[in-house]
């Protein structure tokens, strides 16, 4: 199986939301499913087919949380720099048509929300910017057509988007 990158932030989560899974939510269930059996005549119970594929959902996302967590590359970007764009990178960018500036920190796919800044190490963008430095210029293909944007910073210290 590959490893895949993930910020100890992002690993933290994962981790956090399993454990609520596992601690809160599978118990919750548990005891739901028991009342709506308690009512009798389990063909007709909606409440009891309702609990039973709120428990499928559950048990599906704790099997898909533990998988995550077991392929995890655990990268402290604390310890990380350089002149070029790697994983855990955050860099600022200009778009060169409208001078529109961006900020993106390069996470793991699991962790990645665009609108907070966090771009996915596997998006075409972050597939452009890796290995580049400071000042050079990439051209990305998107659906809205070909974009250019030149690289105004790279840094590797920890930031709060």
């Amino acid at each position: 199986m590959e490893k895949h990158p993930m910020t100890p932030e992002g690993h933290a989560k994962l981790k956090e939301e399993l454990n609520r899974l596992k601690n809160k939510e599978r118990p919750h269930i548990i005891s739901e499913i028991a009342t709506a059996r308690e009512h009798g005549d389990l063909s007709e119970n909606a409440e009891y087919h309702a609990a039973k594929d709120r428990q499928g959902m559950i048990e599906a996302r704790i099997a898909e949380l533990e998988s995550k967590i077991g392929l995890a590359d655990v990268i402290d970007i604390s310890n990380l720099s350089s002149d070029r764009i790697q994983f855990g990178a955050i860099v600022t960018i200009v778009d060169e048509e409208t001078d529109e500036e961006k900020t993106y920190q390069l996470v793991g796919a699991d962790e990645s929300d665009v609108n907070q800044g966090l771009l996915s190490i596997s998006s075409p963008l972050a597939r452009a910017l890796i290995g580049k430095e400071n000042g050079n210029a990439i051209e990305i293909d998107t659906p809205g057509g070909r974009r250019n944007y030149e690289i105004l910073s790279i840094a590797y210290n920890k930031i709060k988007f």
